[in-house]
């Protein structure tokens, strides 16, 4: 639909004041979609809600590698950004939209949302166990900062939603380290012993050789244990602050791990052999995660507090830390299941040791 009458585009000035020569292409709106109007919501004008038309058209295999906003009139001779993320199965997701909306909707600050004047003075060896979970935390919630950051920027534009939710998962992460390292000195004990088993497998992550690759290492087996481990948050917190820091960091690595269990699918979907490549990384991702998951200062730490103390280390908190892990692993197979990924027949996982159920999987997946 034109913006101006033919007539009334002979009609215009040709020149600028200062003798440039003036181009009123773009008011002729000779591609653009004038006159749709998108409707908002109870919620407001969200992305949902302006995906209309062909502005919502997400292509599998976009002409232009371009930092244009989708649906606008491209020039043919636009420079090519380099982007090597070019296909829709390599980084979309079909829930994305809806998570980037939670996100922006759902953000809190580690500074004001936390009742830090409430901390109550705790035994040692709670405080310590608190301390060095925090330690732990704080070290590994960085990695899901600097993945999405390594991979964004070679993302196609016309993603732009996909790469909006990644730059909420940042902020995401960051305030999750934030979080972790002020209540590791908030209550006068302080960051503890950081071991060579995080960073082993926090650079399998970082290092990994394709963007998909990077998100089943990161969302399906780094993140899920995370989630899991805040959703033990009632049990594992000693007071009602950690609580809340649980419950609020757990929300957010919510939102990741459902990007990310629905990429894979989709990536698979779009690209079967993808698949192969996705086991080839949970392989070794696998027995690295299982090192870092299982070394004494952590999971002594996590059977500290869910036994309350040491006093009841051995009869209550062991067998606790034993069900969260078998928890753990179990919620990591059923991901991979839910992401088109049968993992059961492959992995080399101790399953019978880790306690899992195998009789409540699927083993006809890829």
């Amino acid at each position: 639909m034109a913006l101006v009458t033919d007539e009334t585009a002979r009609n215009l000035p040709e020149m600028t004041p200062m003798g440039q020569p003036l181009d009123w292409a773009w008011l002729r709106g000779a591609k653009s979609e004038w006159g749709m109007r998108p409707v908002a919501g109870p919620r407001g004008l969200t992305m949902m809600d302006i995906a209309i038309g062909a502005y919502g058209e997400v292509l599998d295999d976009p002409p232009y590698r371009s930092m244009a906003p989708r649906g606008a009139d491209i020039d043919e001779d636009t420079p090519d950004m380099g982007y090597i993320l070019n296909h829709k199965s390599q980084v979309w997701a079909d829930n994305v939209i809806e998570l980037y909306e939670e996100a922006v909707a759902r953000q809190w600050s580690a500074t004001r949302d936390i009742p830090w004047n409430e901390l109550q003075e705790l035994p040692p060896d709670i405080e310590h166990a608190m301390c060095q979970l925090c330690t732990v935390l704080t070290e590994i919630e960085m990695i899901a900062t600097d993945l999405p950051a390594k991979w964004m920027w070679r993302m196609n534009h016309h993603f732009l939603e996909a790469k909006m939710f990644l730059a909420t998962q940042i902020m995401d992460e960051a305030r999750h380290s934030d979080v972790f390292r002020k209540r590791a000195l908030a209550n006068g004990g302080g960051l503890l012993l950081s071991r060579a088993g995080s960073e082993s497998l926090l650079r399998s992550i970082l290092e990994a050789k394709t963007y998909t690759q990077a998100s089943a290492l990161l969302h399906l087996l780094g993140e899920g244990f995370i989630l899991d481990v805040f959703r033990q948050g009632e049990l594992i917190a000693p007071t009602h602050v950690e609580k809340k820091i649980f419950r609020l960091s757990m929300q957010d690595e919510a939102r990741h791990v459902a990007y990310g269990t629905m990429h894979i699918r989709q990536a698979i979907a779009g690209d079967p052999d993808v698949a192969d490549e996705i086991h080839e990384a949970l392989d070794h991702g696998e027995q690295v995660f299982l090192e870092f998951g299982t070394q004494p200062d952590l999971s002594s730490a996590l059977a500290v507090l869910l036994a309350g103390g040491t006093e009841h280390i051995e009869d209550r908190g062991f067998p606790m830390q034993s069900m969260l892990a078998t928890k753990i692993f179990t919620s990591y197979l059923a991901r991979c299941e839910r992401a088109g990924l049968n993992r059961i027949d492959r992995t080399q996982l101790p399953l019978e040791a880790l306690g899992i159920d195998l009789d409540q999987f699927d083993k006809s997946g890829v």
